[in-house]
């Protein structure tokens, strides 16, 4: 597994060693002993799998409690995907990382507590899988504005994406609740 480092040190964007011949492909996405010797001693708990349409912007998302590390792929299409910084105290309180995922690149984004998750489908659909280390909790579920001018993230889309209606009242930073 080739790990690259973020500006975001606590985020990792994740190559994995794709094996392919004229049949197709192998790829291990998860293993624990791999994942410990880069110091990432998680347990993941839930699975998820979402089918989004081209403009589709999901995000950006967190629980403030029982908060969710998270290992997000794409098998099927590509997103540019995000995590944001959302630890008060940290030096690097609302900055932003993002990269494409797709199933082509077979790229992984590693994106521990604390941080808020989204991500826009720039192909026709794409299939994203993501492991959780905690359970989805509706009560503690948050979100902060995916345009917000403080945060600046430069999506790859021009005119407006297609949003959830939770997603399109989601307050900017500055009001929203984050982590200590």
């Amino acid at each position: 597994m080739n790990v690259v480092k973020t500006s975001l040190p606590e985020v990792l964007l994740l190559e994995p060693k794709v094996f392919g011949d004229a049949r197709g492909f192998f790829l291990e996405s998860w293993n624990r002993k791999t994942f410990s010797a880069l110091g990432l001693d998680v347990d993941f708990v839930q699975d998820n799998h979402s089918r989004s349409a081209r403009g589709v912007l999901r995000g950006l998302h967190y629980q403030i409690k029982d908060p969710q590390g998270k290992l997000v792929r794409v098998v099927n299409g590509s997103v540019f995907d995000v995590a944001v910084d959302l630890r008060r105290a940290s030096p690097n309180f609302g900055r932003w990382v993002g990269y494409e995922l797709s199933a082509e690149n077979q790229r992984m984004l590693w994106i521990p507590p604390g941080f808020a998750h989204g991500f826009l489908v720039l192909s026709e659909s794409a299939d994203f899988l993501y492991k959780t280390t905690a359970y989805y909790a509706p009560e503690w579920d948050r979100g902060v504005c995916w345009n917000d001018p403080e945060i600046g993230i430069e999506w790859p889309w021009s005119g407006s994406p297609t949003l959830s209606a939770k997603d399109q009242v989601l307050p900017f930073l500055k009001d929203a609740e984050v982590y200590a």
